[in-house]
């Protein structure tokens, strides 16, 4: 089933189609949200900030384009996602939240809530951050993207941003649980998708080459996906099997223990990976950025990193030294966040309490020891295609339409985002119908 005839039937059925109005009612709230800009921005300042500069850009992607606009919502779901990633690692550094994570539906609404908690101040510091930088005279080549503010507007504009990225906290919350899909995601989704259009256009408008760049993006781009489309779903299917017997209860006869598989993802990271070699590789453009208009060694160093720190060299067409470090980073980061979200140990002792077993492998020790092997295997497919994605593919794309690569580096991370996001959607409006059509059996 497609997702076109998924939601033709999902329409049909009156409780679905309550829950797709309300998921699509809440997007379009929250784009309204990120068209209403804060007052008062110089708008060719806030151009000239985000030309290359690939950190900012990422934060924009996951705003919406709100933080480009400089809107309410320019945070957008930023903080929240800082948030669930600490919470993230912190299940396991903290004994405490490992058990908490442990303890089913109960554990896992404490784990929210501290999620929630924790990004009210990682937004304030976020808006902080964003004061800090849209204030600074020597920040773009135009000055201060807001000039001269008072406190009190400074206090303004930090309150509405934390404000803006609650209520889409909130909205992410009530779409995943009185919507369909995960709302947070289809916040992001909708986000980058209302782009396009956008994107599109900026490309097609001017004819000549910009036509053939726009064909060319989009053939890459239809590739990319379908790549996507199979890592995304790749698994390796792990044979188990129940050491448990059933007994039938009219013959009284034992049968043997099911046998079944236990899937492992080829990439269980997901995108985060990707967030985190970026966020590193624009630390130096931020000191670059903020110490430009010093004197002495910061001077010098900001001037080095400005011409050098980037895709592309000065005087060679690839800067090797930045692009193998960002590689490095991408694989390095999704060889960590794999072990944080897939802990061998655990599967392996879960196995060993619901008597399941992987044949020809003992439980406990040896079983954890089997499937970190395999997992290693796996997730070294798994991070190098993230990173051919990301490092490899800007720079493929950039050669053959002749397009910054600065440009083009959150291509990929989009495309996964959003391919990403429509199979998990589809999947559970799959889900959905199939447990109504059980029912109307049984029935």
């Amino acid at each position: 089933m497609n997702l076109a005839q998924a939601l033709v039937q999902a329409f049909r059925i009156p409780e679905l189609r309550r829950k797709l109005l309300f998921t699509v009612a809440l997007l379009l709230v929250f784009r309204v949200m990120a068209s209403i800009s804060i007052p008062g921005a110089n708008s060719a300042a806030l151009n000239d900030l985000f030309t290359n500069n690939t950190l900012l850009s990422l934060l924009n992607l996951f705003s919406g384009g709100g933080l480009s606009r400089l809107t309410i919502v320019a945070e957008g779901l930023n903080p929240y996602i800082n948030a669930t990633i600490i919470m993230q690692l912190m299940t396991v550094v903290s004994t405490r939240l490992k058990e908490l994570s442990k303890e089913g539906e109960q554990g896992r609404k404490k784990i929210t809530r501290y999620t929630r908690y924790l990004t009210v101040p990682l937004a304030i510091l976020q808006g902080y951050g964003y004061m800090a930088l849209f204030t600074n005279p020597n920040v773009t080549k135009d000055g201060a993207i807001l000039q001269n503010p008072g406190p009190a507007t400074e206090i303004s504009v930090i309150l509405v941003l934390t404000a803006g990225t609650i209520i889409a906290m909130w909205l992410g919350e009530l779409i995943t649980e009185y919507g369909v899909g995960n709302g947070v995601s289809l916040i992001i989704f909708v986000g980058i998708i209302g782009r396009l259009p956008g994107t599109l256009v900026s490309y097609g408008s001017t004819g000549g080459s910009h036509v053939f760049q726009l064909i060319a993006m989009t053939v890459i781009a239809v590739v990319v996906t379908a790549g996507i489309i199979e890592v995304q779903q790749a698994q390796r299917k792990i044979p188990v099997q129940s050491a448990q017997r059933v007994l039938n209860p009219r013959t009284g006869a034992a049968s043997a223990g099911r046998r079944n598989f236990l899937p492992l993802r080829v990439n269980a990271a997901g995108v985060i990976p990707i967030i985190f070699a970026i966020s590193i590789m624009t630390f130096p453009t931020i000191f670059a950025n903020l110490f430009q208009s010093s004197s002495g060694w910061t001077q010098q160093a900001s001037t080095w990193i400005q011409q050098n720190w980037q895709p592309t060299g000065p005087s060679i067409p690839i800067n090797i030294i930045y692009n193998g470090i960002y590689f490095m980073l991408v694989l390095g980061f999704t060889y960590f966040y794999t072990a944080v979200v897939f802990d061998p140990v655990d599967v392996a002792d879960n196995l060993k309490k619901s008597s399941t077993f992987i044949p020809g492998i003992r439980p406990g020790r040896s079983t954890a020891e089997y499937l970190g092997r395999v997992m290693g295997r796996i997730t070294l497919a798994g991070a190098l295609f993230l990173a051919l994605i990301t490092v490899i593919l800007p720079l493929v794309t950039a050669a053959i339409t002749q397009v910054s690569p600065t440009s083009l580096y959150l291509g990929g991370t989009a495309i996964l985002i959003v391919v990403g996001v429509a199979l998990d959607t589809m999947k559970q409006i799959e889900t959905q119908l199939l447990m109504r059509q059980y029912r109307g059996f049984i029935k």
